[in-house]
């Protein structure tokens, strides 16, 4: 069987399509359409970067650690480490339009305006319905895309092609979880003679996710809360508030969870990263004892390469963060979030295989799935 039939068989009929677009714009036969990934023809190719690149095909997760994270800690249930930091952005006005802290908004004009990176794949929110990746070419130009959606779009189909247009050399990616996994499979080159320019891709920015949401699910959910008003702003708050927040320029609207958890989309049951792993720095909501309103405003910072803790020691001697003293139940309380996430993929991984052993795209033996499996047993 080819390659285009074993991904359409194997990951996207199956449902662990993530539609992350890296498969996308490598040839003409995938493209995707609100949200899903759709094969147009069939190709011939007994391999191809469309299958190498996805992050639900069979990945040596220690392989590609030994290799891009040599000299980090390893964390098994949150992966390679440096530090945990507690931040938000110096500019008030990078805050005022961020999901939270504004952090990595922060980070990635930065890097731009150092020349660790020439250019970054964003995603353009929209407020948080239809939004799409974006390559923005100028420091200038970042905070315009500050924000998040909890729609999943291809947004690595625009990496691809700014790869294949191989004009700028250290582009910076901002992605989830199932994102900076594919962006990591670039990297590591399956095929050297045909690599796509993967030596083009600079520093990876991870953003912690739970789940992200079904397209047209979500869309419907905003038409009954927000009948034809324009979105600024949506966001999952933490666990005890139970809702999800809906912004527009005058009002806010708060819908429960139970309306929110049938629309999660069905390939974020299979995942077992919280906290994007594969990246130089992550980014996620901050959680602290001084509660939401306080931490809506600040992020969670891990630090996971040589790059990432140059760029935020710059960030901090630059004033471009703020810092504050992370409470040192933090850590535990990420570790256990996320191994929480793992053993609930790999529950639901086992009942899609019908096997204990078979976690179709993860080996059991791998430290941080050997880790939820034994806490599972």
């Amino acid at each position: 069987m080819n390659c285009s039939s074993e991904l359409e068989n194997k990951i996207v009929k199956t449902g662990l399509c993530t539609s992350c677009g890296a498969c996308q714009g490598l040839c003409p036969y995938w493209l995707s359409h609100r949200g899903k990934t759709i094969q147009m023809f069939s190709c011939d190719r007994e391999e191809g970067r469309c299958y190498a690149f996805c992050p639900r095909t069979k990945t040596d997760l220690a392989k590609l650690r030994e290799e891009f994270f040599p000299d980090a800690d390893y964390i098994p249930e949150i992966g390679p480490f440096y530090g945990l930091y507690m931040t938000r952005a110096a500019d008030a006005d990078i805050r005022a339009k961020s999901q939270h802290g504004g952090t990595t908004t922060a980070l990635v004009e930065l890097a731009m305006r150092k020349g660790l990176i020439d250019a970054a794949i964003l995603t353009d929110a929209k407020g948080g319905v239809n939004p799409k990746g974006v390559l923005v070419k100028k420091p200038q130009d970042v905070r315009k895309y500050s924000g998040s959606s909890f729609q999943i779009p291809p947004v690595l189909a625009t990496l691809n092609k700014a790869l294949e247009e191989n004009r700028y050399k250290k582009i910076g990616v901002v992605g989830t979880p199932c994102k900076t996994l594919a962006v990591y499979k670039m990297k590591s080159r399956p095929f050297p003679d045909n690599d796509g320019n993967a030596g083009n891709i600079g520093m990876v920015f991870g953003l912690f996710c739970g789940w992200g949401l079904d397209w047209e699910g979500l869309e419907k959910l905003v038409q009954r809360h927000a009948a034809g008003k324009q979105l600024e702003h949506m966001d999952i708050l933490p666990s005890k508030f139970h809702q999800m927040v809906l912004k527009t320029s005058k009002k806010q609207m708060e819908v429960p969870l139970e309306e929110i958890y049938p629309i999660v989309k069905g390939s974020c049951n299979y995942c077992v990263d919280m906290t994007a792993e594969f990246s130089d720095i992550s980014v996620g909501g901050a959680r602290s004892s001084e509660g939401w309103d306080v931490d809506q405003g600040w992020n969670q910072v891990i630090v996971r390469t040589e790059k990432g803790v140059k760029l935020i020691d710059l960030a901090r001697k630059e004033g471009i963060l703020e810092f504050k003293a992370v409470a040192e139940s933090n850590l535990e309380k990420i570790k256990q979030a996320s191994l929480n996430k793992k053993k609930t993929g790999l529950k639901n991984l086992r009942k899609l295989s019908g096997s204990k052993n078979n976690l179709i795209y993860l080996n059991p033996d791998e430290p941080g799935i050997e880790k939820a499996c034994i806490d599972m047993a």
